[in-house]
């Protein structure tokens, strides 16, 4: 395994991050247990889950996550082994079975002391805000919704206030933002120094062969600013297993959700192809390949993982193992070029 320090603090964790949010859905909890196990003796240390979790979410599995990785610890102690973090949801139509409140001061407590309960534990590492309150980074949008624009500004100021209180406590030890955008992002550094207030460390936002347009403003950002970036969705969805090039195969997500279409495109399919004659002539798979892409980009901090079969997770931890060449990354690229940016 491969490591690298949380931005700005003395906390290493694992380039490889295991993603939980099947936990609760497609995962048993023998199943999800299996699953850490088998992480932690990789080397994986960095565990992700959220109060949302697990995924599709709704009321009947809200928490049905974090109550996994709870039982996790109290059977095995292995808590202070991993660096977990969590995130708080923020408001939206899949949110709606939690609550309306936003990122209040009411709010964060409710989540956090929550989530506390359920993972059995009394502090985690880092609390994320899941999405922002502002009607941004919808799926299935490219560009940001112009259209619709009303001035609004999330209380960045007494957001953090909120978060340092819980840090002075010792219930959390660093924070983090989720699907955020630059302006957001610099309003929360910006809050930060001017009011002596927590620093955002982390960004967990989506990245994949098949989605970068992270690169075209995040990405100086994060490393300008030194936020690290927490991959999610690395995979699209299984899409860059190239599983679905020949139907939907039984027990899929996308096939038991089929909603689940961000990356279900014609174009997503064809730069999918191309990207499996790369992996297959340098003797790789294709999840290997686009996992081992993301591992080495200079703005990621981790790369977090999912799977639901033993042996999707074995492949997918494999990707710490390899190091693409500089004609394999100008042979991806050029199939970027050509087709950039297929899932919106």
């Amino acid at each position: 395994m491969k490591y690298t320090n949380l931005p700005f603090t003395n906390i290493k964790v694992s380039k490889i991050c295991l993603g939980t949010m099947t936990f609760g859905e497609q995962n048993n909890e023998a199943e999800s247990h299996e699953q850490m196990d088998y992480a932690l003796e990789q080397g994986v240390n960095f565990f992700d889950t959220a109060e949302l979790y697990s995924v599709p979410a709704k009321a009947e599995t809200y928490g049905a996550t974090e109550k996994i990785l709870g039982t996790w610890f109290q059977k095995t102690g292995n808590r202070d082994k991993v660096v977990l973090a969590s995130k708080i949801a923020g408001p939206g139509p899949y949110t709606a079975h939690i609550r309306k409140t936003g990122f209040s001061k009411q709010a964060i407590t409710e989540a956090l002391e929550d989530s506390l309960k359920r993972l059995q534990t009394d502090y985690l590492d880092l609390y994320q805000l899941h999405w922002p309150t502002r009607p941004v980074n919808v799926f299935g949008l490219r560009s940001y919704p112009h259209e619709n624009f009303k001035k609004q500004e999330e209380e960045f100021v007494s957001v953090l206030e909120t978060l340092e209180d819980f840090k002075k406590q010792g219930k959390i030890r660093q924070v983090g933002l989720s699907n955020e955008t630059p302006w957001g992002i610099m309003k929360y550094l910006r809050a930060a120094e001017e009011h002596n207030l927590p620093r955002m460390i982390t960004l967990q936002n989506s990245y994949s062969l098949l989605h970068r347009s992270f690169e075209t403003n995040l990405s100086e950002v994060c490393l300008q600013e030194n936020i690290g970036l927490l991959a999610y969705s690395p995979l699209a969805f299984g899409v860059l297993s190239g599983k679905y090039l020949n139907g939907m195969p039984e027990g899929a997500r996308v096939t038991l959700f089929p909603n689940f279409n961000r990356y279900n495109s014609e174009e997503s399919a064809v730069a999918v192809r191309k990207y499996v004659v790369i992996a297959e002539k340098h003797g790789m798979t294709l999840a290997e390949m686009s996992l081992a892409f993301v591992n080495q980009l200079p703005f990621v901090t981790s790369n977090i993982i999912g799977a639901t079969k033993m042996s999707q997770l074995k492949e997918n931890i494999n990707s710490i193992n390899i190091d693409l060449s500089d004609e394999i990354i100008a042979e991806i690229n050029a199939v970027h070029a050509l087709i950039p940016n297929p899932a919106p």
